[in-house]
């Protein structure tokens, strides 16, 4: 239960975010539905929710809240909000507070600064060479696959 990989929830399409695996990353990314350009994932949202609404099952990706994300449950199987990796600035600019508090339960300081946005990364390998600066988490959890 509560996993991205194995049978992962199915979504409506009313979904606000839709958080998918950055497989170079050891992560994920989620991107909220009023940004408009392009994810590292290489699809904008709207593309993304084309896959991932109407019911289906599709593994490495989910269909959620905002607030879902500080869930003791979000992707709970994988490890949780530690793998996340890239988020639109807009959507960790607001629950910024809630992952530093994540970070902070988990012995993570300003986790918030460790997730890559689109103001420094729009592609995975952007993403990959930013949370290896910024020294993720996600590069010392036990591998997604």
């Amino acid at each position: 239960a509560y996993s991205m990989i194995e049978e992962p929830m199915t979504s409506c399409g009313c979904f606000e975010c839709i958080s998918c695996i950055l497989p170079s990353t050891n992560g994920i990314m989620v991107v909220y539905r009023d940004y408009a350009g392009m994810t590292p994932c290489g699809m904008k949202f709207s593309t993304i929710a084309g896959t991932v609404g109407g019911g289906v099952q599709t593994p490495g990706f989910i269909g959620h809240s905002k607030q879902y994300i500080g869930s003791k449950k979000f992707i709970r199987a994988e490890g949780g909000a530690k793998r996340i990796v890239w988020m639109s600035k807009d959507l960790k600019g607001e629950l910024g507070p809630i992952l530093n508090e994540i970070g902070k339960q988990n012995g993570i300081e300003d986790f918030c600064d460790k997730i890559a946005d689109e103001t420094v990364a729009t592609t995975e390998e952007e993403v990959l060479e930013f949370i290896t600066k910024k020294n993720h988490p996600a590069l010392s959890m036990d591998s997604l696959f």
